[in-house]
């Protein structure tokens, strides 16, 4: 591979749409370009579980005007594209019929010029901090092939972070956006609750699971994920705001690095502190602050996942015809069977979690961002995540599933071994844009994503 190509490659999706306006690369070429280097890295990362080059290379020479003109997208395989079938990762579906139409959101991205290159991996039925399944097997990370690319989106950001695609989408209703991202060193956002389309996912939305989770861009640059959540927004959304209108002289900014729940690694506490103490001379005030209620997250969020104790999912896995569940989502399965509970325990549960909400909203009316960890410590070898002492580190993202708010990722630094480090940043309910300022200062101030071509060059 050319150093030219390479330079390309590591660019951001709006930059390569860039180059193509200006006439310094063609989408044709673009495409062929990532094509490429999927076929370089896949074998090694296993991240594309379909690659949709002649698509492409066809759709390149005939994508429509827009912001993203010729740019390729890579697309989770729980989301639907047109002429692909969407397996969700479990046996079951592995022969369904290919999707009739696409998912909201990616039409939104290829009415803005950009073009599906490929679908990725992720656990099965989505539930696993892992990326593996019984149908394509696990995805390893970029940085170290003997540890997870995290999950559920792991696919997507092993992909992205190996420059086989600048920009793709992602589902999270406990971490799977953002743990993925932290572990593969990219950036992403879980927007507000409610925020984009859930149409096309598979699992469908619905139940009380609704408010947990979202659709969310993952992209190498938090600049990318701007441009892509004012494209995924759409009209019927609460407006977004641009980002660059953020003054971040008039923010005040909270950070903590331990949450009562899971013990943060030293490392990680190293990270999220040197963040927190770089910000001080541009916001109004940091403090290391963090609300009372956040060591309940953890059983919260179990507790509205498996108050059936998780027969739904062994229902949907039955009704789909998946004969065998994947050993990862077993395990997540079996942690649910010990919140079950009746109708009257479950008004318990739901009075919980408005009670949660009620002290995470009064703690915020303190501040407009919060800092911290995205998981105890970096990416975890492969087949350690449902370890208890590792699965309840997942709390730092469950805690803004439960409340809905944005919450974006970036990386801030490494472990001595390498690995990326991130930090999260949350802000309030619709307020995408100022989490993602915050997350663009920490990239310029720390540097995000790292074109490191010699340990993701596999």
């Amino acid at each position: 591979m050319s150093p030219r190509v390479k330079e390309v490659l590591a660019l951001s999706a709006t930059q390569q749409a860039r180059l193509i306006r200006d006439r310094e690369i063609s989408s044709e070429e673009l495409i062929q370009a990532h094509l490429d280097r999927i076929a370089q890295v896949n074998p090694a990362i296993n991240a594309a579980v379909e690659v949709l080059g002649e698509r492409a290379l066809a759709e390149a020479r005939n994508a429509p005007d827009g912001p993203l003109h010729g740019v390729p997208f890579s697309i989770k395989d729980s989301i639907e594209l047109a002429g692909t079938v969407c397996t969700a990762g479990t046996l079951g579906r592995a022969h369904a019929a290919p999707s009739t139409e696409d998912a909201t959101l990616v039409a939104r991205l290829r009415a803005a010029g950009a073009i599906p290159i490929a679908r990725t991996n992720l656990p099965d039925l989505l539930f696993a901090f892992e990326s593996d399944n019984l149908i394509f097997g696990a995805t390893n990370n970029p940085y170290d092939l003997t540890r997870t690319s995290g999950g559920s989106s792991g696919g997507e950001a092993a992909l992205i972070a190996a420059c086989g695609s600048p920009l793709g989408l992602g589902s999270d209703a406990a971490g799977s956006v953002r743990v993925p991202a932290a572990f593969c060193g990219i950036a992403s956002i879980k927007p507000t609750s409610g925020r984009l389309s859930r149409t096309g996912h598979f699992p469908p939305a619905g139940g009380w699971i609704e408010a947990l989770w979202q659709i969310g861009p993952m992209a190498r640059y938090v600049e990318d994920l701007s441009a892509a959540m004012a494209l995924l927004a759409g009209p019927e959304a609460t407006p977004f705001y641009d980002p660059l209108d953020v003054s971040l002289r008039d923010l005040r900014v909270a950070f903590y690095t331990e949450n009562g729940i899971a013990a943060t690694d030293p490392e990680v506490v190293q990270v999220v502190r040197a963040a927190a103490h770089a910000l001080m001379d541009d916001v109004i005030a940091v403090d290391e602050a963090r609300p009372a209620c956040l060591e309940n997250a953890y059983d919260l969020e179990m507790k509205l996942l498996g108050a059936d104790g998780g027969d739904a999912l062994w229902q949907l896995l039955e009704t789909l015809g998946s004969t065998a569940a994947h050993p990862l989502l077993r395990g997540w399965l079996e942690k649910l069977e010990r919140y079950r509970t009746d109708l009257a325990g479950f008004q318990k549960y739901w009075d919980e979690w408005d009670q949660y909400r009620t002290a995470m909203l009064a703690f915020l009316r303190h501040y407009d961002a919060i800092l911290c960890p995205v998981y105890t410590q970096a990416a975890l070898p492969h087949g350690t995540s449902t370890l208890e002492e590792n699965f309840r580190g997942f709390s730092h993202t469950m805690a803004y599933n439960l409340t809905g708010w944005p919450a974006a990722v970036v990386r801030c630094g490494e472990s001595a071994s390498g690995l990326p480090i991130a930090v999260q940043v949350v802000a309030h309910p619709w307020r995408e844009d100022v989490a993602l300022a915050v997350a663009a200062w920490l990239e310029q101030a720390f540097g995000g994503w790292r074109a490191d071509f010699e340990r993701i060059g596999i």
